[in-house]
């Protein structure tokens, strides 16, 4: 099953039993990111530098790409071109809803409703099919443990998690001491041609930027 980087940051976060985000302010940003980077490679949009733009093309065919695409294009409000740091900021508290519905939709993971203290209400998203998880854990784990080369998808999902700090997500039980150094050289972006690269380096930079403002907010 071909799903999304943004489904599979996801899929990396959720609890397998209980279906709970771990991490979840991180993985907000990380979604958002890697729904901009997965357009990047569609080429549905363009980063360079600081800035977003979109591509004029037809619909991708994915249906959580093209949702995104018309909210940029709505965002945008008919300029060329805005702040990458902008949209992650608006978009990574917005992102992760249709990203865990459309994993619902593929039958990957099941929701379930129940009343926190009989009152609140709480939705979780235990795993329903566990093969696609396996599969892109043995993927990290070929390209990151044992130093195998990536293809572009999978590196893009190790730079994205590189950005975020989400090592501890998609490599449980390994000190992120004895992985930091291989997911940058990854994310590094040697592996992709230049645009792709230049996307990946932008966007990682955006979501640093606006990562730490955040950090320094809530401090």
């Amino acid at each position: 099953m071909r799903i999304t980087l943004a489904e599979e940051i996801m899929l990396l976060s959720l609890d397998d039993e209980s279906g709970s985000v771990k991490q979840r302010q991180s993985v907000n940003w990380a979604v958002a990111g890697a729904l901009l980077l997965e357009l990047a490679l569609a080429e549905r949009i363009r980063i360079s530098g600081k800035y977003l733009e979109l591509v004029d093309a037809p619909p991708t065919g994915e249906e959580l790409l093209d949702g995104r695409v018309e909210s940029i294009r709505a965002w945008m409000r008919g300029r060329t071109k805005r702040r990458v740091s902008q949209w992650l900021t608006k978009d990574q508290a917005k992102a992760v809803g249709p990203v865990v519905e459309r994993l619902v939709g593929r039958g990957v993971v099941v929701e379930e409703r129940r009343k926190a203290l009989g009152v609140f209400p709480v939705r979780r998203y235990p795993e329903a099919d566990g093969a696609v998880e396996r599969e892109l854990r043995e993927r990290l784990a070929s390209a990151v443990s044992k130093g195998a080369e990536p293809d572009e998808r999978t590196a893009s999902l190790v730079a994205v998690i590189h950005a975020a700090g989400l090592h501890g997500l998609a490599f449980p039980g390994i000190p992120r001491k004895e992985i930091t150094a291989r997911t940058a050289a990854i994310a590094e972006g040697h592996w992709a041609a230049e645009s792709i690269r230049g996307a990946i380096r932008d966007m990682q930079l955006a979501m640093a930027a606006v990562t730490a403002a955040t950090v320094v907010t809530v401090t």
